[in-house]
């Protein structure tokens, strides 16, 4: 009683004071169901927290098969990238309107997979393409290849090599000077 009397004295507010007599009455805590006990029926708000895995490295575990995963994506975006590019659809339709390709690979010239792997290097920043893929018509299939070069930032690109490799190994160069595709006429 005194400390009660005490407390009002000093300005202790109410809420203080009879904060024992509002509260419910103390619950133990449950324990957090194990495996295999069966279902959770009723889920208390002040039950035990479950153990957490603490084993720290665990992620060193699953680290290989992000970066594989991250790789090959990597790699695919890439690839679309190249296959999407102007180069590539330029090559290809004049390797379509070729004489000497239409006739060792035949009509109907187009990528020899659903998904063409682009091989080398395409950096028309700093000039240099050389990029090689395999394409198919109704006679054959062939690696065709296509390098070009840019000798200075402002001039323009100079064709260096456009050939096709049949599936023999036979090289049939298909950039002729004369009637080069790729070269503007001045």
């Amino acid at each position: 009683m005194a400390l009660h009397t005490a407390q009002r004295r000093i300005g202790v507010p109410q809420a203080f004071l009879f904060r024992r007599r509002n509260m419910p009455p103390h619950r133990s805590l449950i324990p957090a169901p194990k495996a295999n006990s069966g279902p959770l029926m009723e889920r208390r708000a002040d039950r035990e927290l479950p153990s957490i895995n603490t084993e720290k490295r665990r992620w060193i575990k699953t680290l290989p098969i992000f970066v594989v995963v991250v790789g090959a994506a990597m790699l695919g975006i890439f690839n679309y990238q190249k296959s999407s590019s102007s180069v590539v659809s330029s090559t290809l339709y004049a390797l379509r309107t070729s004489p000497r390709a239409r006739e060792i690979l035949g009509d109907e010239i187009y990528f020899a997979q659903k998904i063409p792997w682009i091989s080398g290097e395409m950096n028309q920043l700093h000039g240099r393409i050389d990029i090689s893929f395999w394409v198919k018509g109704t006679k054959s299939q062939g690696k065709m290849r296509f390098r070009s070069i840019r000798p200075d930032r402002m001039s323009f690109f100079r064709t260096e090599e456009w050939s096709l490799e049949t599936e023999d190994g036979q090289v049939v160069q298909l950039l002729d000077h004369d009637s080069d595709p790729f070269r503007q006429s001045n």
